[in-house]
């Protein structure tokens, strides 16, 4: 296996434990917010949990498909600090700001992945564009929530 190869197969586990991660707090943020304003925000949040989860287990398989292992629970680390549950329930706005940072994020990942796999690996780089759109049109919806919420 090349050193290309082996960096692919890490960033792929970066992006892997990122969804897990959004996963894991978009659950949290569904349940954990109060009040009429947040029922949109909850919905979709809880609508994305599916997708997000899709995404790492997709990325999983592809980690193992090209000669690496899938780590477990003893290898995370939390980056998300801005999508972290709030004491404040009510604080509907901070969770958009977190949402739209941990798709930046995302974004950011899947794009370092797609330069390293040209040439290279195009079905692993496929997989990544196609992640990389819906990340993209998560941003653009939470984007859009944020402007309402700031506006009203």
């Amino acid at each position: 296996m090349s050193d290309v190869q082996k960096q692919i197969i890490e960033e792929l586990k970066v992006a892997y434990w990122m969804e897990i991660e959004t996963v894991t707090n978009y659950i949290a943020n569904s349940i954990n917010l109060d009040g009429v304003r947040a029922e949109e925000i909850k919905k979709a949040l809880a609508a994305d949990v599916q997708e997000e989860l899709t995404h790492a287990q997709t990325l999983a398989r592809r980690i193992k498909t090209i000669g690496g292992n899938v780590p477990g629970s003893a290898d995370f680390k939390s980056a998300q600090a801005s999508l972290q549950p709030s004491e404040d329930t009510t604080d509907v706005v901070s969770v958009i700001k977190g949402v739209i940072d941990a798709e930046d994020g995302a974004i950011a990942q899947y794009n370092e992945i797609i330069k390293l796999c040209d040439g290279i690996d195009y079905v692993t780089q496929d997989l990544c564009i196609q992640s990389l759109a819906d990340e993209e049109e998560h941003r653009r919806d939470f984007i859009g929530y944020l402007a309402e919420y700031e506006a009203g």
